[in-house]
């Protein structure tokens, strides 16, 4: 079958031109990396929830609700897929794995344009963030291993577009949340070299650990947003 693994000249586990090569030690680093982030992506995200049913108002309260479950899936989908031995259901499960990107950039820009929300632009902008979402999920599903370049072009691009509600937020969000927002974007970016540098030996673990390092930073910007009172 044509899902069925290949090796080349250098070892390399081949499924569909997608290659898996990665030894104990490596899987050992990234799953470690892995564990610690969905740990504290829990226990937070648990936190975060208790506060905003407490102290924030019902529109915060879902769009944190958003985020958390967008932060939560896709650590643990990226968990899962990273780990499982190649396969027919790795091949399956990395389509759910390049989807969830998708969904955690849109789910984490939702609390801050939900401050906004009253007005047209930032309104809009989150609705063209969810479609161009919607868009890439559907990309990656029905054309698994291919379109992977398009894939990260649109994660930057979905990324930064934040640039362009700038002026429109200064006047929803604190300094400090706007800060982090942006210093989470850099850190997201820069892991993106790792991410496409594949000969280099821990570099899935290095990428998720930027990963783990960006989301911790956002989240910080989501509970500073949260904290700055109702929208």
């Amino acid at each position: 079958m044509g899902w069925q693994n290949e090796t080349d000249r250098e070892g390399l586990v081949e499924i569909k031109g997608i290659k898996w090569n990665y030894d104990r030690s490596e899987l050992i680093a990234d799953g470690v990396v892995h564990g610690i982030g969905l740990v504290l992506a829990l226990i937070g995200v648990t936190a975060m929830i208790f506060y905003a049913t407490v102290w924030t108002t019902s529109g915060q309260l879902v769009a944190a609700s958003v985020y958390g479950a967008g932060l939560v899936a896709t650590l643990s989908i990226s968990f899962l897929y990273n780990l499982y031995p190649v396969s027919q259901t790795k091949w399956f499960l990395r389509r759910f794995d390049h989807s969830s990107i998708f969904i955690l950039i849109a789910a984490t820009y939702t609390p801050f344009l939900q401050r906004g929300w009253d007005d047209s632009f930032l309104f809009g902008m989150l609705i063209g963030i969810w479609t161009i979402a919607l868009f890439g999920v559907l990309l990656k599903c029905l054309f698994p291993g291919r379109f992977d370049r398009l894939a990260i072009l649109l994660y930057l691009a979905m990324g930064w577009s934040g640039v362009f509600a700038a002026g429109p937020l200064l006047s929803q969000l604190s300094e400090t949340t706007l800060i982090l927002i942006v210093v989470g974007g850099v850190i997201y970016s820069l892991g993106v070299i790792f991410h496409v540098w594949e000969r280099l030996r821990f570099q899935n673990a290095i990428w998720h650990g930027f990963v783990v390092s960006a989301a911790a930073v956002h989240y910080s910007a989501v509970l500073t947003c949260l904290a700055s009172g109702p929208a």
